[in-house]
């Protein structure tokens, strides 16, 4: 969207919209008075109400291994297809949003996860689970690209910080609310699997409201290039996402193996078999994510970026002690740093992108980060739970351990060996 929305700061103290602001085009784009920073807030809760549910089936997946009979390696597939529906929505959400609108992109796609909820919510067989994280991943897909730049674009050129801040933290505390929620809700209220995705089904709706009503205007710059296609960044910005790759990538793989098979080591190998545990280990871990990107926001971002790394290699090689001590404390203590190294992965990567990129491409963007990010979590959490049904679940998350644990040490070269081209955009 042009930068051209966002006023002089005199416009922002009070000033009524004018009439001509009701309209649309450049002259329009122009007149709108910066939103107050409450909208910047509430343009975030979408991305949050969408992320609570992208987690919130973890902790229940041991009763529906229960009731419907398939292994760890077929869980870690179901968990796989929420990779593949969120990488498909990938391809198109972030060239769309930068080209209609935010709100094309974001109403469908909470639709969608209404729909993902019906599913999950009278589901009898895999191929139902399959669906709804298909579903749930289209529309997180379209969140962390056209949700995350509606943030930005409420912010305005002056608040880039606080909307990477803010964009960073919903998914995290989105991501640890639903795993909890759901936890606590299926151990203390009828139908287990049923009631927290209909309180998620309310959530959903007041984002929906939220959307409707969030202060953004439809781009006015004409199309290029194709409608679907790898993400991208425009020429010259290929180093700043090379960089938040290269640490956002090992973080959020790290926690995908906590989402997807930290119940199963709760419950097979530590002997712990409390869905609220589940939950609150979740939540734990993206908790860190969100408390850690408040405490680092002020700092360099190649600063925040390196410890990032440097987290999730600590946390690979607290996973391979506890594991191999049977350990629940030392367990969450490498959930607690694997949402550290994402968060500040994502908050380094994310605060790149915002600070270089033109509004007209940066939903697209968003959409490259987080492609480079959920292939590698896609693909080595499910490795890791057929090869944990092959070896047993101590030598698999071992391995595991043992790769990611060098991706992030590769990831902390990276930001440590690239030279510094210019001062860092503040």
């Amino acid at each position: 969207m042009p930068e051209s929305r966002t006023v002089p700061a005199h416009a922002a103290n009070g000033a009524r919209r004018p009439q001509a602001a009701q309209g649309s085009g450049p002259v329009a784009a122009a007149a709108t008075p910066l939103a107050p920073t409450w909208w910047v807030w509430l343009a975030a809760w979408p991305v949050t109400a969408v992320f609570i549910l992208s987690n919130a089936a973890t902790p229940l997946y041991v009763l529906w291994q229960r009731d419907i009979g398939f292994s760890k390696g077929t869980l870690t597939v179901i968990f796989a297809f929420y990779i593949v529906g969120l990488l498909g929505s990938l391809l198109v959400s972030g060239v769309v949003s930068d080209r209609l609108g935010r709100k094309p992109v974001l109403l469908p796609a909470l639709g969608l996860a209404v729909a993902a909820c019906v599913i999950f919510a009278t589901a009898s067989s895999v191929a139902a689970l399959i669906v709804a994280r298909l579903f749930t991943g289209i529309a997180v897909g379209a969140v962390v690209s056209a949700g995350m730049a509606a943030v930005t674009d409420v912010a305005g050129q002056a608040r880039k910080r606080l909307a990477a801040l803010l964009a960073s933290c919903a998914m995290v505390f989105g991501a640890g609310l639903g795993p909890l929620l759901a936890g606590v809700l299926s151990e203390t209220v009828p139908g287990p699997t049923v009631t927290v995705f209909v309180v998620e089904i309310v959530l959903l709706a007041t984002a929906v409201l939220a959307v409707l009503r969030m202060p953004v205007r439809r781009p006015v710059a004409p199309p290029k290039g194709a409608w679907v296609r790898v993400p991208g960044v425009p020429q010259g910005n290929g180093i700043q996402l090379a960089l938040g790759i290269a640490v956002f990538a090992p973080g959020i793989t790290a926690t995908s193996f906590v989402l997807s098979l930290g119940p199963s080591l709760l419950s097979g190998l530590l002997g712990t078999t409390s869905r609220v545990v589940a939950g609150v280990m979740a939540f734990a871990m993206f908790i860190a994510a969100t408390g850690v990107q408040f405490a680092v926001q002020k700092l360099r971002r190649r600063t925040i970026l390196l410890t990032g790394a440097v987290s999730t290699t600590l946390s690979m090689a607290t996973l391979v002690v506890a594991v191999h001590t049977s350990s629940v404390p030392v367990l969450i203590a490498s959930a607690l740093l694997a949402g550290a190294g994402q968060g500040m992965g994502q908050l380094g990567g994310l605060s790149l992108l915002n600070s270089i990129v033109p509004p007209e491409r940066l939903a697209e963007a968003n959409a490259a980060l987080n492609v480079g990010g959920y292939v590698p979590a896609g693909v080595l959490p499910v490795s890791a739970g057929y090869l944990s049904d092959a070896v047993g679940l101590t030598n698999g998350a071992t391995v595991f351990a043992t790769v990611l644990m060098a991706l992030a040490v590769i990831g902390g070269l990276v930001v440590v060996s690239t030279p510094r081209r210019a001062p860092e955009p503040t």
